[in-house]
């Protein structure tokens, strides 16, 4: 007997594209990494130019100086990195819903964390140290329940981990103008934070790809 290849009409439903998704997501985390590093560069300077004679920008009671030239600059660049991060999450976010989608599609099962948990779960305290692992976890595991989950998801968790921690990196406890006397003070620990999420970032285009590719290769190995 001669055996049938599937025909696109077999093809589970609910499958979405994700290639073009995943792509983006690439190019969103390469800006969000490229960010963090001008950032990097900006809590440098502020290091070497040393805090002015008239103290930090926030001198307590309410009390604010005027900014000089190279502090305004960097609440410019401290906006556009915020911007760029909440884009990237955003495009991020939506690639992991089309390869969850595909995930369930080709498995047959529902996903462990239903859909809330892919967006709630990122904010949710305490939930949010292993939720969002666990969605992307499952997304590879429900395809390919035999393979160990490759080490870059745990690479990027744990950089993302590291980077909130002490409310420095990713999300600052502090405002601007307290990050700028951070600066002055003691600017070692923020460039360890720009450092890990700029590795976290990477980490995460290179586990984007690796997971996308596992996953459509294994939809154009059953002929769908």
């Amino acid at each position: 007997m001669i055996e049938q290849k599937s025909s696109p009409a077999d093809a589970p439903s609910g499958l979405r594209p994700a290639r073009g998704a995943a792509r983006c997501a690439v190019v969103a985390l390469a800006l969000a990494g490229a960010a963090w590093t001008v950032r990097a560069v900006w809590h440098i300077r502020l290091a070497v130019a040393g805090e002015p004679a008239s103290g930090p920008p926030d001198q307590g009671g309410g009390v604010h100086r005027p900014l000089n030239a190279l502090e305004d600059s960097y609440h410019l660049v401290a906006s556009a990195g915020g911007a760029v991060t909440v884009v990237c999450a955003i495009v991020f976010l939506s690639w992991l819903d089309r390869v969850r989608d595909n995930a369930k599609a080709l498995s047959g099962e529902a996903p462990r964390y239903g859909y809330g948990w892919l967006w709630l779960g990122w904010i949710v305290p305490v939930a949010n140290l292993w939720i969002p692992r666990g969605v992307v976890a499952d997304v590879h595991r429900s395809v390919f329940p035999e393979r160990r989950l490759p080490a870059v998801v745990n690479w990027w968790w744990g950089l993302w981990l590291a980077g909130l921690a002490g409310g420095v990196g990713i999300v600052y406890a502090d405002d601007t103008d307290e990050v700028i006397a951070r600066a002055y003070h003691g600017v070692a620990p923020l460039l360890a934070a720009d450092l890990v999420i700029v590795a976290a970032a990477g980490a995460a285009a290179l586990m984007v790809h690796t997971l996308t590719t596992a996953q459509q290769e294994h939809i154009a190995a059953k002929g769908y």
